[in-house]
């Protein structure tokens, strides 16, 4: 693929997002038809969080094979070749549902969480917007993990939340627990981790493995945009979706995927990169063919 092309990735939908206040698809049509106006627009990967599917259930996450497969199939008839990068994030040490549901699913990526994070926001009231959390992945979520992904040709997205974590990456290549090619997605806007602002790029980029590819994942309102501008200059892939922010560009509310993955594409092409195809993303990656 050539060098100046940019991968990427739409985040279809948040993990808790209540679907009664926000335009985030849920149910497995929803979720194709999202996922279909995001690839129409130039997204040549999906990353898929799954709801839970039962009526009453309030839609939180589910890890259940059946619901993964229903969603994951679902993306793949809507869009032909798409490269499914399927969430794997849990608290505490218990992994055995993401794990099924990668044996299910098969997909082409999965987030491998790098790190531990405090997980925190202060309110305007001076008190904690939720219960503090500790999105907790040591070594020891991590090796499984790591292990049951490089057996079944899955390739890891390391997704790192803070400073020291995006430099762990280097330390599980390292141990072996990381092999190249190696991606690396710099989370950034979370509250409690690295902050949405560009002058971090350079210092992050810095820190990863010779021979890595990064993205960014922005979190936020209108100052993602300028994250993203820094990226698809910097020659990073790109990443953007309901997951991470509801803001269009011009401080509106977006209506769809398809909307935030149209103004992507409109800043990659102002820094002179065009978009991959699933097939180049494939390629890219050195993926199995769909």
């Amino acid at each position: 693929m050539s060098g100046d092309k940019a991968l990427i990735t739409c985040s279809l939908t948040g993990v808790l997002t209540d679907p009664n206040r926000f335009p985030v698809p849920v149910t497995p049509e929803e979720m194709a038809q999202s996922a279909r106006e995001a690839y129409d627009a130039g997204a040549s990967i999906m990353h898929v969080h799954v709801r839970n599917q039962t009526a009453g259930m309030g839609y939180l996450p589910s890890w259940e094979p059946d619901d993964h497969a229903a969603v994951c199939d679902a993306i793949r008839d809507a869009c032909p070749g798409v490269v499914i990068n399927q969430t794997t994030g849990v608290m505490g040490p218990d992994i055995s549902g993401p794990l099924a549901c990668m044996e299910r699913v098969q997909p082409d990526m999965a987030a491998m969480n790098a790190g531990t994070l405090n997980y925190l926001k202060a309110s305007s009231k001076g008190t904690w917007a939720w219960p503090p959390l500790v999105f907790d992945n040591p070594v020891e979520k991590v090796e499984p993990f790591s292990k049951f992904m490089y057996e079944h040709d899955i390739v890891p997205e390391w997704e790192c939340f803070d400073a020291g974590i995006v430099r762990s990456v280097d330390l599980y290549r390292q141990v072996g627990l990381a092999k190249l090619p190696i991606d690396i997605s710099f989370v950034m806007g979370v509250a409690s981790g690295m902050p949405a602002k560009a002058s971090w790029l350079p210092l992050l980029i810095d820190e990863i493995p010779d021979g890595a590819t990064w993205q960014v994942i922005a979190i936020g309102r209108a100052e993602v945009w300028d994250l993203h501008r820094a990226a698809a200059e910097l020659g990073g892939n790109l990443r953007v979706g309901l997951e991470d922010t509801f803001y269009l560009p011009d401080g509106e509310k977006a209506p769809n995927n398809g909307s935030l993955v149209e103004e992507l594409v409109k800043v990659a092409r102002e820094c002179g990169r065009e978009i991959a195809s699933p097939a180049e993303a494939r390629e890219f990656f050195g993926m199995r063919a769909p």
